[in-house]
């Protein structure tokens, strides 16, 4: 089988299901996040089985679903669901500010060394650059959801951050070229 097309499947399948049965159940968030955790565990285990290894970030993404999705169901509150982009982003942004102060080398350098070869000052821009960056998605999320409907904040969640994200990552382009270390 494909690798790219499983990555593909096992990426945005569960968010497929999580959305095709939000909407056809007449928008009901309960009802959609147990085919969600569902599909994102069995996407965890197809990922092991093609891979025989889960990278970190969709492990701790499918264990956050996983746990905030069942906190929701279970208290029937979707608060927690509301959050878990907040948790996410605040997490990977403590986690770029600690490294930055802790660690000898930056954290982004540990996870991206090898597909971006930059220098040292372009490391640390660029930390600085996704640190803030996750940061605010963090305010973001926690704005929409508390000034929007619930629907309103589905659709920003999978049409609005992912393109942000997209468009934030284009614009590092730039600096990427500029300090990346020639072979």
């Amino acid at each position: 089988m494909n690798k790219s097309f499983v990555k593909f499947v096992t990426d945005f399948g569960p968010l497929a299901i999580f959305l095709y049965i939000y909407y056809s159940s007449g928008k009901d968030l309960k009802a959609a996040l147990v085919p969600f955790i569902i599909a994102t565990l069995i996407a965890l285990v197809i990922v092991w089985f093609f891979e025989k290894r889960i990278p970190m970030v969709p492990l701790f993404g499918g264990l956050l679903i996983t746990f905030f999705g069942g906190l929701t169901i279970y208290f029937d509150n979707p608060i927690f669901i509301y959050v878990k982009p907040t948790i996410i982003n605040i997490l990977f942004g403590l986690a770029l500010l600690f490294g930055k102060y802790f660690t000898t080398e930056p954290i982004l350098k540990k996870i991206l060394g090898n597909a971006l070869n930059l220098n040292e000052e372009g490391w640390k821009i660029m930390t600085n650059r996704w640190m803030y960056f996750f940061f605010l998605l963090a305010l973001l999320n926690e704005v929409v959801w508390r000034t929007q409907s619930e629907e309103f904040w589905v659709n920003f969640k999978v049409w609005g951050l992912l393109p942000i994200t997209f468009i934030f990552t284009a614009f590092q382009v730039g600096l990427i070229n500029k300090y990346k270390i020639n072979e």
